[in-house]
Formats: structure tokens, C-alpha cells, sequence
């Protein structure tokens, strides 16, 4: 008689593992202007580190709705991985320990050994030199000024579009996270896809230049999954309003109509503050 065949244990997805996952807390991120909590999670035998914030922990904000946050940060990751490009990380709205909140899977930065390089820098003169877009001048003290610039790279340029997709307020320099397998994460998107233009970041290097080809792929792509009988759209709907959803639409569209990357409003101030 042969021996039964072994049935492989079977993987869990991280967006089960988040969902399903007992989760317990470790530990606070002291810095965060919201509470950020840091935390394991468990599921059939496979754990991570993760983070969790709560809706009741959330700042009151003058232009969002309160208790507005975590659904935001989860519509930003549905619009990531619509378009095509994993940038941020597997996030979820769940129940915790305190209540409703995001949870998101806790991305480890590299250390100085397996950095792939700088992504941002404050260089001498007037002009970012090669590999480098220039953003504009910063006080840097003294009454001196550095050009502040970014790095020339793809990753950071699906990024640009995405923020202008999702109109973030506040893409700051400490919300790259470059991951020891040469990917980058972008994190806190809380303050995104409000129905008026807010759009605020460090990633202006390449305002008004035409969109690669690769982006306007994507954004024909998720023009269509944001038709009203799309489940994209279903699932925006339970985080979003309908008004920002309708936004939304009307961003991706003038995208596509110019072809181009943003450039600044002159509206509302164009990089957030502080920068990272």
C-alpha cells in the first residue's frame, strides 16, 4: 500500500494574516502625531510584525472628517495595487485592541550595508546634478539655502503619479521606505483623496513633463476599474465618499487628458511641512 499523499500546508495571504490574525501590541511609536501602535500578528502559525492604528486615536483634522483616517490609508493601498505597482504596503481596516483602525504590514528598512542609495539630498547650487530632479531651495540655517533634491528614479516616479492619483497632503521624506529587496514602500496616507485639491509632496522633480508610457497604462487601467459597477469601486465606497470617489475620477482623467505630471496649484502651500 502506498503512503497517503502529503497535503502542502497551505500559505496564508497577508491581507489574511492581517485580517484574521490575533494581534497584540508591543509598543508605541512615540513620534507619530496620531496613535501608531506597534504589533504582532498571528494566524494559522505564521506571524509578522505590524503596525495598527486605531480611528479612535486619530487627531481631529480641520478639512477631514473625523474618524476618517484609517479608511484612508487602506483606499490608498486599493488604489496601489490597482494601478499596478505594490507601493504600499498590504493594509487592512480591522477590529484590534482598540477598537477599529488600519492595520498594515510593518516594513523593515535596510541597513547602511544594503541601502541602494540616497533618495533624497540638500546639495550646493542652483542646478540638481545627474541621477538627481531638483525640488527648490531650503533654509538650511545660517541664512544659507541648499537645493533640495530627489532621486531620478522609477520608483519614486509611480509614486509622484500615485500621490497625484490619490491627492496626498503630506508626502514627506520620512514616508519612503526603501525595503532590503530594492523595492520601496510608501506609508502614512492618511490625509488623502479629499474631494478639494490638496495635493502636497517632496516629489516635484518632474512637474509638467510628459507621464511614461508604463503610467498612463495604469491610469487607463484603473480608469476602467472605477466604473460604478466595478468592484474597485465597491470597495472604495465603504471608505470613502461619493463625493471624493467622483474626485477621484475627475483626477485620473485629467491625467490621462494632459498626460503630464502635476505641478503645484498655487493654491495650497506645495511641499509639506516639516519635509520628512
Amino acid at each position: 500500500m502506498s503512503a497517503p499523499e502529503r497535503i502542502p500546508p497551505r500559505s496564508v495571504t497577508p491581507h489574511e494574516l492581517l485580517t484574521l490574525g490575533e494581534l497584540t501590541v508591543r509598543g508605541r511609536v512615540r513620534e507619530a502625531s496620531n496613535a501608531v501602535l506597534y504589533c504582532t500578528v498571528e494566524y494559522e502559525g505564521v506571524s509578522a510584525a505590524c503596525v495598527y492604528k486605531p480611528v479612535a486615536g486619530e487627531r481631529p483634522l480641520w478639512d477631514f472628517p473625523d474618524g476618517t483616517l484609517a479608511q484612508r490609508e487602506v483606499a490608498a493601498y486599493e488604489l496601489s495595487e490597482a494601478m499596478g505597482w505594490g507601493l504600499v504596503p498590504p493594509t487592512v481596516l480591522r477590529d484590534g485592541p482598540y477598537g477599529q483602525g488600519m492595520c498594515q504590514l510593518w516594513i523593515e528598512a535596510p541597513d547602511e550595508e544594503t541601502a541602494d542609495g540616497a533618495l533624497l539630498a540638500l546639495v550646493e547650487g542652483e542646478e540638481a546634478g545627474p541621477g538627481w530632479k531638483a525640488v527648490g531651495l531650503a533654509d538650511v540655517g545660517e541664512e544659507r539655502t541648499a537645493l533640495l533634491v530627489h532621486a531620478d528614479d522609477v520608483r519614486l516616479r509611480r509614486l509622484a503619479v500615485l500621490d497625484a492619483v490619490i491627492n496626498n497632503g503630506d508626502r514627506k521624506g520620512g514616508h519612503l521606505l526603501p525595503a532590503a529587496d530594492g523595492r520601496l514602500y510608501a506609508i502614512d496616507h492618511g490625509v488623502t483623496f479629499n474631494a478639494d485639491d490638496k495635493l502636497r509632496t517632496l516629489l516635484w522633480g518632474w512637474a509638467s513633463e510628459p507621464l511614461p508610457e508604463e503610467a498612463m497604462e495604469a491610469l487607463r487601467r484603473l480608469s476602467a476599474d472605477l466604473a460604478e459597477d466595478r468592484p474597485l469601486t465597491a470597495r472604495l465606497a465603504e471608505l470613502l465618499t461619493p463625493a471624493e470617489i467622483q474626485a477621484l475620477r475627475e483626477r485620473v482623467a485629467e491625467l490621462l487628458r494632459t498626460g503630464r505630471h502635476r505641478e503645484p496649484s498655487g493654491q495650497w502651500p506645495a511641499i509639506p511641512w516639516p519635509p520628512v
